[in-house]
């Protein structure tokens, strides 16, 4: 997404297609796992930083708006993922639609600065009820209703 780009004033690397066969199974967990734990129609934005079962959170603040705190954070994350899990993900639980949101964009510059202090590429994904999309790159997943598999 071009528009995202040039908001956040320099090259920020996202999700390409076609994804790989860990990638696609991690973020179906992670969409798997906002469906059965948040039954709330309204709750709060969370980052995450690991893999579903095994992650760092942070609930977002609204009212932190300091793109240099949230940068912090992100780079506190992803340290401590990385001892959770051997290639730590990155993303950002929110309800509504699967379109890019104030929320989404506040994250990816900091998120972006964080991944590349760490040498990693990481991008930032974010994660609804019905699916998963990359804000950079515009790659998706959704699903009608998404169930375990047996």
């Amino acid at each position: 997404m071009a528009s995202a780009r040039a908001r956040l004033g320099g090259p920020v690397v996202g999700t390409e297609a076609p994804i790989d066969r860990a990638t696609h199974a991690v973020l179906r967990a992670a969409t798997l796992e906002l469906v059965e734990a948040e039954a709330r129609r309204h709750f709060p934005t969370v980052l995450h930083a690991g893999v579903p079962g095994r992650a760092a959170r942070h609930c977002d603040d609204p009212h932190t708006a300091d793109p240099g705190l949230r940068a912090d954070l992100v780079l506190a994350l992803l340290r401590h993922a990385s001892a959770l899990a051997p290639r730590p993900y990155l993303w950002l639980t929110r309800p509504g639609e699967l379109s890019t949101h104030d929320e989404d964009l506040r994250w990816l510059g900091p998120a972006a600065w964080a991944t590349s202090a760490l040498g990693t590429h990481t991008p930032l994904v974010v994660v609804t009820r019905r699916g998963w999309f990359d804000p950079v790159s515009g790659v998706r997943r959704e699903w009608r209703r998404l169930r375990r598999r047996a």
